[in-house]
């Protein structure tokens, strides 16, 4: 029942467009969360002012705290929500395996491996920034695992296998160097970027992972139809007419490309792929032209409450996002087990 309330595009059209306005609801009250006095008044405010309307009668300060550091950050949160997210829907469905996320493929260990080269090591001279060096990272884990899958003959199973086998290598790395190189100052830094941190973001990095996963959502709504085949199996989407290898080089290379960007901007954010997918099933079904855009906003408000949570809770002590999201997707992924376990 559940998977047929939103059969019709117009109903799914306010579905989303209701998610929208939650997502918008939640930015504005999320900024006015810290020490600053701020109402979601004077978040609107700001925000008409920058964009040409009107002009917002708070203080300079205030108006820095919104644009300056807490709107870019929010918008990062909701960004890597969405963007994560849809990954790991796609992952999901290419690799028939409801337990698989983003982080399946090693990206994120590759990506923490090219951040610590940069930070511990200082490659590049300083011309190299942390987020080059793990997007550079990030990139070079891929095109590893696929080579191993490849090497392997290729097939769902084999990519997982290679992922996993991707992933204890850029980890053993990036732990080696931290002993080897890096000094405690340095040592605590990379531990907490490595655990997910949104502190530093900036419009750069919004932009950047914006447009990234803007581009992996409309070229994955594209294939919608091939990733329904691929619920059947490969064999059952080949005799539909599917190009199957191409359709998945070709998800799986923008996965890594909007997994790898927004690890180099937010570090590694575990669980949001796994969870947030199996949550929009529930409200919308498994056909993908339905699930793959529910699934990136119901990601983006998720991700924003998660990072208030994780400024806010042990104030002035902030919590790295990929600990908040952790506890809550352990007991979710408990849950997914579960009930793999009584569907059998």
């Amino acid at each position: 029942m559940v998977a047929t309330r939103f059969d019709s595009r117009p109903l799914l059209g306010a579905y989303l467009l209701g998610g929208l306005a939650v997502l918008a609801a939640s930015i504005a009250v999320v900024i006015t969360i810290g020490p600053a006095s701020l109402s979601v008044g004077d978040v609107y405010a700001v925000v008409f002012e920058r964009l040409g309307f009107g002009s917002a009668d708070i203080s300079r300060i205030k108006e820095g705290i919104v644009w300056e550091l807490r709107l870019p950050r929010t918008l990062l949160a909701a960004v890597c929500g969405a963007g994560l997210a849809l990954c790991g829907a796609i992952m999901q469905s290419l690799l028939r395996n409801p337990l698989a996320d983003p982080f399946v493929l090693g990206i994120s260990s590759g990506a923490s491996t090219g951040a610590v080269l940069i930070a511990v090591l200082g490659l590049g001279a300083g011309a190299v920034s942390l987020s080059a060096g793990a997007f550079a990272g990030a990139v070079l884990s891929f095109a590893l695992v696929m080579l191993l899958a490849a090497g392997a003959g290729g097939g769902t199973s084999r990519v997982v296998l290679a992922g996993v086998a991707g992933t204890q290598l850029f980890s053993a790395l990036t732990s080696f160097i931290v002993i080897s190189s890096a000094d405690a100052e340095q040592t605590r830094g990379v531990l907490f970027w490595l655990l997910g941190s949104l502190s530093g973001a900036d419009w750069a990095d919004v932009t950047l992972c914006g447009a990234v996963t803007l581009v992996g959502l409309l070229v994955c709504l594209t294939q919608s139809s091939a990733l329904d085949a691929f619920t059947f199996g490969n064999t059952a989407a080949a005799a539909l007419g599917v190009p199957v290898r191409w359709i998945r080089i070709l998800l799986l290379t923008v996965t890594a490309l909007v997994t790898a960007a927004l690890v180099s901007a937010a570090g590694a954010i575990g669980f949001v792929g796994l969870v947030l997918p199996h949550a929009a099933r529930f409200l919308v079904g498994p056909r993908h032209s339905r699930l793959l855009p529910t699934t990136a906003v119901v990601g983006a408000i998720f991700m924003v409450w998660v990072d208030a949570i994780a400024r806010t809770v042990f104030a002035p002590q902030e919590v790295p996002v990929g600990v908040v999201t952790a506890l809550i997707g352990v007991p979710a992924f408990a849950v997914i087990l579960f009930r793999m376990r009584t569907s059998r």
